[in-house]
């Protein structure tokens, strides 16, 4: 059997007690960092056999666990935090072991993407996660324009180092956006920040540390195709305005995208 089970974010205690019985029951437990997962093992008390599992070996563990799941052997499935396969290493296990039709079982747990969804206060009746943010400008501003048209709350992860220049790309993109960045959840140093993206950019102008969960709100103003917008631009480029000029203007006063207007008013 292979059991995928759910680790804490953070603080040892948010872990189930049917995690903690399968980790102790089963021959090997699979996990990103033994040195991080034998911490929680020696919190609770478990005594337990660790096999390396990442993303830099998992081709290879894929090919020689297979074989043994197959003869009976069992495997628990954690990485250093929350849920394996979700933005951590594991689904090429688990999809390896329900094609080989081995008895696979998941056992949820703590999720940094709810908790801080609701820790920042912008929630709604559906959300999108779109795991880590892209590195690189242009991809970053292009997300923002596909996420300007998203009426739900968007949640993503960033590194800490990458948190400040994040800011400033959705604040020229998304200026009026609800925002909040979670930070160091349920850990000691907990800390959630609120605001607009402009306000939120000034707040963090150095990178910050700890783990980073970003959580965008629902945006109440104009798209970039909004007419009112469109006509601001074309009428600011007809009084001598430049038009890059001009949509930065208005996608500042509206929070519209920035690019879109520009592109949509040539």
């Amino acid at each position: 059997m292979l059991a995928v089970c759910a680790t804490p974010i953070g603080n040892l205690e948010d872990v189930t007690l049917r995690v903690l019985r399968v980790l102790d029951e089963v021959d090997f437990i699979l996990c990103e960092d033994t040195r991080h997962t034998a911490g929680l093992l020696n919190r609770h008390g478990i005594q337990a056999r660790l096999i390396s599992y990442h993303e830099h070996n998992e081709a290879k563990r894929v090919a020689e666990l297979l074989p043994r799941l197959r003869a009976g052997e069992s495997f628990a499935l954690v990485s250093d935090a929350g849920l394996p396969g979700i933005s951590d290493p594991g689904a090429r296990l688990i999809g390896a072991a329900l094609e080989a039709r081995v008895p696979m079982t998941v056992l949820p747990g703590p999720s940094s993407v709810e908790t801080a969804l609701v820790a920042s206060g912008l929630v709604g009746e559906r959300y999108q996660f779109v795991g880590y943010l892209p590195r690189g400008e242009r991809a970053l501003a292009e997300l923002w324009e596909e996420l300007s048209r998203w009426q739900w709350p968007v949640v993503a992860f960033d590194s800490p180092q990458r948190l400040p220049r994040t800011l400033r790309s959705l604040a020229a993109a998304l200026p009026s956006r609800p925002v909040a960045v979670c930070r160091e959840l349920t850990k000691r140093f907990e800390e959630t920040v609120r605001g607009t993206a402009e306000e939120v950019a000034e707040r963090f102008a150095e990178p910050p540390k700890g783990e980073i969960v970003l959580v965008l709100g629902t945006g109440e103003a104009p798209r970039a195709g909004d007419p009112i917008a469109l006509d601001a631009v074309t009428e600011l480029v007809a009084a001598g305005v430049s038009r890059r000029r001009a949509a930065d203007l208005v996608a500042r006063l509206t929070g519209a995208s920035r690019n879109a207007l520009y592109r949509r008013t040539l």
